[in-house]
């Protein structure tokens, strides 16, 4: 495992897997974070350093939240890559006041008998939203592949609303109409709008 922190301003030193059976030719897939002010020109600066040392972006979310821009990025490199990589974050982050953080991760093993599912909430906002979905198919050992979530003011009456997308992943073994009873019973004790469908291909 490969993991360095960058706190805004501040380097800190990568620390090395030696296992053997990664070669130094073979691509490795790097997770990279990053958190700072809002402004414009702060993804150009992350990806101009991406690509200067021979990443290739896989798969990213960007967004922003409150006042900051928070980033999150998957890069396949070589052990080259993870070498300039340490330099051009550290040097970003001294010069753009940014929060970074890089790991090495590796593809990720989906189950052949995994059945990809959406779910789509929206409701009044209140606490415990996330957590209520979370807790009800975590208990059912069903993976939460992704999830991203909004609030915004209803148009008419400008009530506080909030919005959930989930994408999941159903064992071949669930009920999936004793599930979507369920989930909907639960959806309704909690007020929640929702939909449970499956990802079309």
């Amino acid at each position: 495992m490969l993991l360095f922190i960058l706190g805004a301003g501040k380097a800190c030193r990568l620390h090395r897997n030696t296992n053997k059976e990664f070669s130094r030719n073979m691509s490795q897939l790097i997770v990279i974070s990053a958190l700072g002010s809002d402004r414009t020109g702060i993804v150009q600066d992350l990806t101009k350093v991406i690509l200067s040392c021979d990443g290739n972006i896989e798969e990213s979310r960007m967004t922003t939240l409150g006042s900051d821009f928070a980033m999150l990025l998957l890069v396949s490199g070589n052990w080259a890559t993870l070498n300039k990589l340490e330099q051009g974050l550290n040097k970003l982050g001294k010069e753009k006041n940014l929060t970074l953080s890089i790991r090495q991760t590796g593809a990720k093993m989906m189950g052949g008998d995994r059945m990809p599912y959406a779910v789509d909430i929206v409701s009044l906002d209140q606490q415990g939203i996330v957590f209520n979905l979370a807790n009800f198919f975590t208990s059912r050992d069903i993976e939460i592949a992704d999830v991203a979530t909004r609030r915004y003011a209803a148009a008419h009456t400008g009530s506080p609303m909030f919005a959930v997308q989930m994408a999941i992943n159903l064992p071949a073994t669930v009920h999936i109409s004793q599930l979507r009873e369920e989930f909907l019973e639960i959806c309704d004790r909690l007020n929640l709008d929702a939909i449970l469908e499956p990802v079309k291909p």
